[in-house]
């Protein structure tokens, strides 16, 4: 495969990837509205700061792709599912990010298996953070299907304010700026 074919296929797929990043900004952004208007702050604010690290990855990948020569795709990958539950939200969430860290894995591969050394590392860096996130829902999930309302009660009512500026999940969780 020539050089031109092997960047094109790089291209291909962290065009899917940011695809898939701009579904899930859209997705937890919908999310964060409907708990922030169900007054569940905590968990609205949580989703927000996800959705954060979502915009960042979705950059980072468009960042890439624009050092290839390529055109960062605007396409969302999925359909944004509405009106969800708050006991569904997470479970649902918590299988999204265990589905993009097993996809981003294998176009971690093809990237290698391509020579472009740098995409496969801007992949392993997010792989992590999702795996934070799928860990985060998962968590919750697993509170609200085990505690129900005694935990629902517990953060009902309490602050969705991420503050003046917002670092995202992953930063405010490691402290990071």
């Amino acid at each position: 495969m020539d050089k031109n074919a092997r960047r094109e296929k790089v291209l291909e797929v962290l065009n899917k990837a940011r695809s898939m990043e701009l579904y899930a900004i859209s997705q937890y952004m919908n999310q964060h509205y409907s708990l922030d208007d169900m007054d569940y702050g905590e968990l609205a604010r949580n989703m927000k700061l996800i959705a954060i690290d979502e915009m960042r990855h979705a950059e980072q990948f468009a960042e890439r792709i624009k050092e290839l020569g390529g055109e960062p795709t605007t396409e969302l990958a999925d359909t944004v599912r509405k009106k969800q539950e708050v006991g569904e939200i997470f479970t649902f969430d918590a299988e999204v990010e265990d589905d993009t860290v097993d996809i981003y894995n294998q176009f971690l591969r093809t990237c290698r298996e391509m020579g472009d050394n740098v995409s496969a590392r801007l992949f392993e860096i997010i792989i992590e953070e999702e795996q934070e996130h799928a860990n985060h829902f998962d968590n919750v999930g697993s509170h609200i299907k085990n505690l129900g309302d005694v935990y629902l009660s517990k953060v009902a009512g309490t602050s969705a304010s991420t503050g003046a500026s917002s670092k995202g999940f992953v930063n405010m969780a490691s402290g990071e700026a």
